[in-house]
């Protein structure tokens, strides 16, 4: 399997590249959505990003229209809205595919290297309760999902979309990568 940093990406200003730019920082990847009930994650998304990307880590959004087509704005509409609504700093990619037959590589490199997310059960359950039949494993759940990447561009974590960027578990596994 190609590393991770070969994978092909596009900047949400249309300039493209591969997550080579991005080697030996810590990464978290997540699927983004601006018209979700979880979107508000991008504030706290923003502040993680803000205190520890001087210590080496890098927040990606990457916008995705899967679920219940909660991202249907165009790149410039997006990166507008990011902007204007929670002031994000950290790279905003262009929309891709999380899940099904037109996935990003990316996405298929991530959800194989970590095919189970911290936290699932309970998203499984939200998503129910609203009469929604979740994706099965190893699918990315919802929205807001987000994949840990070590400074070696191992994929070594995953947590659902209701683990938000206060949630201990998280920020842990964040620290524990910061101090490799």
């Amino acid at each position: 399997m190609a590393s991770i940093y070969d994978i092909e990406v596009k900047h949400i200003d249309g300039t493209e590249g591969t997550l080579a730019d991005y080697r030996g920082k810590v990464l978290l990847v997540v699927n983004v959505a601006s018209k979700c009930g979880l979107t508000p994650q991008y504030e706290g998304l923003e502040k993680l990003y803000e205190a520890n990307q001087p210590l080496g880590l890098e927040v990606l959004g990457f916008p995705a229209n899967d679920f219940a087509g909660q991202e249907p704005g165009s790149e410039a509409e997006i990166a507008s809205f990011c902007s204007l609504k929670f002031n994000v700093q950290f790279p905003m990619f262009s929309k891709i595919s999380a899940v099904g037959k037109d996935q990003h590589p990316l996405y298929a490199a991530l959800t194989a290297a970590q095919p189970a997310a911290t936290g699932d059960d309970a998203m499984r359950d939200r998503l129910k309760s609203f009469g929604m039949t979740p994706n099965p494993p190893p699918d990315v759940l919802w929205n807001f999902e987000k994949f840990l990447v070590g400074r070696g561009g191992d994929v070594v974590a995953r947590f659902a979309p209701s683990v938000t960027a206060e949630d201990p578990r998280l920020l842990s596994a964040i620290e524990l990568e910061l101090s490799k």
